[in-house]
Protein backbone atom coordinates (compact mmCIF):
# COMPACT_ATOMS: atom_id res chain seq x y z
CA UNK A 1 0.00 0.00 0.00
CA UNK A 2 1.41 3.39 -1.04
CA UNK A 3 1.07 6.30 1.33
CA UNK A 4 2.05 9.87 0.69
CA UNK A 5 2.83 12.30 3.46
CA UNK A 6 3.47 15.97 3.11
CA UNK A 7 6.45 17.07 5.15
CA UNK A 8 6.33 20.46 6.77
CA UNK A 9 9.50 22.52 7.09
CA UNK A 10 10.10 25.74 8.95
CA UNK A 11 12.70 26.89 6.44
CA UNK A 12 13.32 25.72 2.89
CA UNK A 13 16.71 26.41 1.33
CA UNK A 14 16.72 26.70 -2.44
CA UNK A 15 19.64 27.29 -4.83
CA UNK A 16 18.00 30.23 -6.57
CA UNK A 17 15.66 33.02 -5.58
CA UNK A 18 14.64 36.52 -6.50
CA UNK A 19 17.28 39.18 -6.07
CA UNK A 20 14.60 41.41 -4.57
CA UNK A 21 13.60 38.78 -2.01
CA UNK A 22 13.95 40.39 1.41
CA UNK A 23 13.27 37.10 3.19
CA UNK A 24 11.02 38.94 5.62
CA UNK A 25 9.50 35.68 6.82
CA UNK A 26 12.94 34.29 7.64
CA UNK A 27 13.95 37.55 9.34
CA UNK A 28 10.88 37.37 11.56
CA UNK A 29 11.64 33.73 12.32
CA UNK A 30 15.17 34.75 13.38
CA UNK A 31 14.10 37.86 15.31
CA UNK A 32 15.78 36.51 18.45
CA UNK A 33 19.06 36.47 16.55
CA UNK A 34 18.48 40.07 15.52
CA UNK A 35 18.06 41.08 19.17
CA UNK A 36 21.16 39.09 20.10
CA UNK A 37 23.26 40.79 17.43
CA UNK A 38 22.05 44.23 18.54
CA UNK A 39 23.09 43.42 22.10
CA UNK A 40 26.43 42.07 20.86
CA UNK A 41 27.18 45.24 18.90
CA UNK A 42 26.44 47.42 21.91
CA UNK A 43 28.29 45.36 24.51
CA UNK A 44 31.37 44.49 22.44
CA UNK A 45 31.97 48.09 21.38
CA UNK A 46 32.02 49.49 24.93
CA UNK A 47 33.04 46.46 26.97
CA UNK A 48 36.71 47.41 27.29
CA UNK A 49 36.30 51.18 27.48
CA UNK A 50 36.76 53.24 30.63
CA UNK A 51 33.92 55.67 30.04
CA UNK A 52 31.61 53.21 28.28
CA UNK A 53 28.32 54.70 26.99
CA UNK A 54 29.47 58.16 28.11
CA UNK A 55 31.18 58.31 24.73
CA UNK A 56 27.68 58.75 23.32
CA UNK A 57 27.73 62.21 24.91
CA UNK A 58 31.43 63.04 24.73
CA UNK A 59 31.93 62.61 20.98
CA UNK A 60 29.13 64.93 19.75
CA UNK A 61 29.74 67.40 22.57
CA UNK A 62 33.44 67.86 21.79
CA UNK A 63 32.73 67.89 18.06
CA UNK A 64 30.15 70.64 18.61
CA UNK A 65 32.65 72.67 20.64
CA UNK A 66 35.34 72.33 17.97
CA UNK A 67 32.94 73.21 15.14
CA UNK A 68 31.69 76.24 17.07
CA UNK A 69 35.24 77.48 17.60
CA UNK A 70 36.57 76.79 14.10
CA UNK A 71 33.62 77.30 11.77
CA UNK A 72 31.49 79.57 13.92
CA UNK A 73 34.13 81.88 15.40
CA UNK A 74 37.27 81.67 13.25
CA UNK A 75 35.60 81.15 9.87
CA UNK A 76 32.52 83.19 10.92
CA UNK A 77 30.11 81.01 8.96
CA UNK A 78 26.51 82.10 9.44
CA UNK A 79 24.06 79.72 11.08
CA UNK A 80 20.75 81.27 9.94
CA UNK A 81 20.47 83.20 13.21
CA UNK A 82 20.46 80.04 15.32
CA UNK A 83 22.77 79.59 18.34
CA UNK A 84 25.95 78.10 16.94
CA UNK A 85 26.26 75.10 19.34
CA UNK A 86 22.63 74.16 18.72
CA UNK A 87 23.02 74.51 14.95
CA UNK A 88 26.08 72.27 14.84
CA UNK A 89 24.72 69.71 17.28
CA UNK A 90 21.59 69.27 15.15
CA UNK A 91 23.68 68.51 12.07
CA UNK A 92 26.11 66.28 13.95
CA UNK A 93 23.34 64.22 15.56
CA UNK A 94 21.63 63.48 12.26
CA UNK A 95 24.88 62.93 10.37
CA UNK A 96 26.39 60.60 12.98
CA UNK A 97 23.50 58.15 12.72
CA UNK A 98 23.72 58.00 8.93
CA UNK A 99 27.52 57.77 8.96
CA UNK A 100 27.56 55.02 11.60
CA UNK A 101 25.03 52.95 9.66
CA UNK A 102 27.04 53.35 6.46
CA UNK A 103 30.47 52.71 8.00
CA UNK A 104 29.55 49.61 9.97
CA UNK A 105 27.35 48.11 7.25
CA UNK A 106 30.11 48.56 4.67
CA UNK A 107 32.23 45.90 6.40
CA UNK A 108 29.49 43.31 6.99
CA UNK A 109 30.88 40.65 4.66
CA UNK A 110 34.54 40.91 5.64
CA UNK A 111 33.93 41.19 9.40
CA UNK A 112 31.36 38.37 9.56
CA UNK A 113 32.91 36.02 7.00
CA UNK A 114 33.53 33.33 9.63
CA UNK A 115 29.96 33.50 10.88
CA UNK A 116 28.43 33.47 7.40
CA UNK A 117 30.46 30.41 6.42
CA UNK A 118 29.32 28.23 9.33
CA UNK A 119 25.56 28.41 9.66
CA UNK A 120 22.50 29.50 7.74
CA UNK A 121 20.45 32.52 8.70
CA UNK A 122 19.07 35.38 6.59
CA UNK A 123 22.19 37.47 5.98
CA UNK A 124 20.19 40.68 5.89
CA UNK A 125 19.78 40.37 9.66
CA UNK A 126 23.38 41.49 10.22
CA UNK A 127 23.13 44.90 8.49
CA UNK A 128 19.66 45.35 10.00
CA UNK A 129 21.11 44.74 13.47
CA UNK A 130 23.64 47.51 12.84
CA UNK A 131 20.93 49.98 11.90
CA UNK A 132 18.89 49.05 14.99
CA UNK A 133 21.83 49.10 17.42
CA UNK A 134 22.84 52.55 16.19
CA UNK A 135 19.41 53.78 17.27
CA UNK A 136 20.56 53.50 20.88
CA UNK A 137 23.39 55.95 20.35
CA UNK A 138 21.14 58.19 18.27
CA UNK A 139 18.49 58.27 21.01
CA UNK A 140 21.07 59.31 23.62
CA UNK A 141 22.40 62.08 21.39
CA UNK A 142 18.87 63.26 20.63
CA UNK A 143 18.25 63.51 24.38
CA UNK A 144 21.31 65.75 24.66
CA UNK A 145 20.06 67.80 21.70
CA UNK A 146 16.64 68.25 23.35
CA UNK A 147 18.33 69.29 26.58
CA UNK A 148 20.43 71.92 24.84
CA UNK A 149 17.42 73.08 22.83
CA UNK A 150 15.40 73.49 26.05
CA UNK A 151 18.19 75.53 27.65
CA UNK A 152 18.40 77.93 24.72
CA UNK A 153 14.62 78.26 24.50
CA UNK A 154 14.52 79.12 28.22
CA UNK A 155 17.07 81.87 27.52
CA UNK A 156 14.86 83.30 24.78
CA UNK A 157 17.01 82.22 21.82
CA UNK A 158 15.70 82.29 18.26
CA UNK A 159 14.46 78.69 18.36
CA UNK A 160 10.95 77.91 17.14
CA UNK A 161 9.92 74.24 16.75
CA UNK A 162 7.05 73.79 14.32
CA UNK A 163 4.77 71.17 12.81
CA UNK A 164 7.52 69.89 10.51
CA UNK A 165 9.07 68.09 13.47
CA UNK A 166 6.31 65.51 12.91
CA UNK A 167 8.38 64.41 9.90
CA UNK A 168 11.12 63.26 12.28
CA UNK A 169 10.22 59.50 12.13
CA UNK A 170 10.22 59.72 8.33
CA UNK A 171 13.61 61.48 8.32
CA UNK A 172 15.00 58.82 10.64
CA UNK A 173 13.74 56.11 8.29
CA UNK A 174 15.35 57.85 5.33
CA UNK A 175 18.71 58.08 7.13
CA UNK A 176 18.56 54.39 8.06
CA UNK A 177 17.58 53.31 4.54
CA UNK A 178 20.25 55.48 2.92
CA UNK A 179 23.02 54.27 5.24
CA UNK A 180 21.86 50.67 4.88
CA UNK A 181 21.66 50.80 1.09
CA UNK A 182 25.02 52.49 0.54
CA UNK A 183 26.63 50.27 3.16
CA UNK A 184 25.43 47.06 1.50
CA UNK A 185 26.68 48.25 -1.89
CA UNK A 186 30.13 49.07 -0.52
CA UNK A 187 30.24 45.85 1.53
CA UNK A 188 29.56 43.80 -1.57
CA UNK A 189 32.29 45.61 -3.49
CA UNK A 190 34.89 45.17 -0.74
CA UNK A 191 34.65 41.38 -1.04
CA UNK A 192 36.63 41.72 -4.28
CA UNK A 193 38.25 45.12 -3.91
CA UNK A 194 39.68 45.42 -0.41
CA UNK A 195 41.15 48.85 -1.17
CA UNK A 196 37.68 50.35 -0.87
CA UNK A 197 37.68 49.71 2.87
CA UNK A 198 40.52 52.22 3.25
CA UNK A 199 38.58 54.90 1.39
CA UNK A 200 35.39 54.69 3.43
CA UNK A 201 36.50 56.96 6.28
CA UNK A 202 37.88 59.55 3.87
CA UNK A 203 34.81 59.31 1.65
CA UNK A 204 32.36 59.83 4.51
CA UNK A 205 34.36 62.81 5.78
CA UNK A 206 34.32 64.33 2.30
CA UNK A 207 30.60 63.67 1.97
CA UNK A 208 30.00 65.46 5.28
CA UNK A 209 31.62 68.62 3.95
CA UNK A 210 29.30 68.41 0.95
CA UNK A 211 26.32 68.25 3.30
CA UNK A 212 24.87 71.10 5.37
CA UNK A 213 26.33 69.91 8.67
CA UNK A 214 28.68 72.83 9.31
CA UNK A 215 26.92 75.45 7.19
CA UNK A 216 23.33 76.16 6.14
CA UNK A 217 22.14 75.77 2.56
CA UNK A 218 21.22 79.46 2.52
CA UNK A 219 24.92 80.40 2.79
CA UNK A 220 25.80 78.21 -0.20
CA UNK A 221 23.03 79.80 -2.27
CA UNK A 222 24.15 83.29 -1.26
CA UNK A 223 27.94 82.99 -1.65
CA UNK A 224 28.46 80.05 -4.00
CA UNK A 225 25.41 79.84 -6.28
CA UNK A 226 27.37 78.07 -9.02
CA UNK A 227 28.19 75.18 -6.67
CA UNK A 228 24.92 74.89 -4.76
CA UNK A 229 23.78 72.00 -6.96
CA UNK A 230 26.60 69.87 -5.54
CA UNK A 231 25.23 70.32 -2.02
CA UNK A 232 21.55 70.19 -3.00
CA UNK A 233 21.92 66.89 -4.87
CA UNK A 234 23.44 65.28 -1.78
CA UNK A 235 20.50 63.23 -0.42
CA UNK A 236 21.46 63.99 3.18
CA UNK A 237 21.13 67.76 2.68
CA UNK A 238 17.30 67.96 2.55
CA UNK A 239 17.10 65.55 5.50
CA UNK A 240 19.29 67.73 7.71
CA UNK A 241 17.63 70.94 6.54
CA UNK A 242 14.16 69.60 7.33
CA UNK A 243 15.46 68.28 10.66
CA UNK A 244 16.76 71.74 11.60
CA UNK A 245 13.66 73.50 10.36
CA UNK A 246 11.29 71.22 12.26
CA UNK A 247 13.10 71.44 15.60
CA UNK A 248 14.77 74.85 15.43
CA UNK A 249 12.65 76.81 12.97
CA UNK A 250 15.39 77.60 10.44
CA UNK A 251 16.28 75.67 7.30
CA UNK A 252 16.18 75.86 3.51
CA UNK A 253 14.30 73.12 1.71
CA UNK A 254 11.28 72.31 -0.44
CA UNK A 255 8.96 69.34 -0.28
CA UNK A 256 10.11 68.59 -3.83
CA UNK A 257 13.72 68.25 -2.69
CA UNK A 258 12.64 65.97 0.16
CA UNK A 259 10.59 63.93 -2.30
CA UNK A 260 13.57 63.57 -4.65
CA UNK A 261 15.72 62.49 -1.70
CA UNK A 262 13.09 59.87 -0.81
CA UNK A 263 13.10 58.47 -4.35
CA UNK A 264 16.91 58.39 -4.47
CA UNK A 265 17.02 56.69 -1.05
CA UNK A 266 14.55 53.98 -2.06
CA UNK A 267 16.46 53.41 -5.31
CA UNK A 268 19.79 53.09 -3.45
CA UNK A 269 18.23 50.68 -0.94
CA UNK A 270 16.78 48.49 -3.70
CA UNK A 271 20.11 48.46 -5.55
CA UNK A 272 21.86 47.60 -2.29
CA UNK A 273 19.46 44.70 -1.63
CA UNK A 274 19.93 43.33 -5.16
CA UNK A 275 23.73 43.48 -4.93
CA UNK A 276 23.74 42.14 -1.36
CA UNK A 277 21.50 39.18 -2.25
CA UNK A 278 23.63 38.39 -5.28
CA UNK A 279 27.00 38.61 -3.55
CA UNK A 280 26.00 36.77 -0.35
CA UNK A 281 25.53 33.57 -2.39
CA UNK A 282 29.15 33.38 -3.49
CA UNK A 283 31.16 35.87 -1.41
CA UNK A 284 32.59 33.15 0.86
CA UNK A 285 34.69 31.97 -2.12
CA UNK A 286 36.36 35.36 -2.52
CA UNK A 287 36.69 36.67 1.06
Amino acid sequence: MNTSTEEMWDIELTPHGSLFDLKLKDIWHYRDLLILLVRRDFVSFYKQTILGPLWFFIQPLFTTIIYTFIFGNLAAIKTDGLPQPLFYLAGITAWNYFADCLTKTSSVFTVNAGLFGKVYFPRLIVPLSIVVSNLIRFAVQMAMFFLMMGIYMAKGANVHPNIYLLLFPFLLLLMAMLGLGLGMIISAMTTKYRDLSFLITFGIQLMMYLTTVIYPLSVVKEKYPHYQWVVEYNPMTPIIEVFRYGFLGEGTFTMLSLGITSVITVAILLIGIVIFNRVERTFIDTV
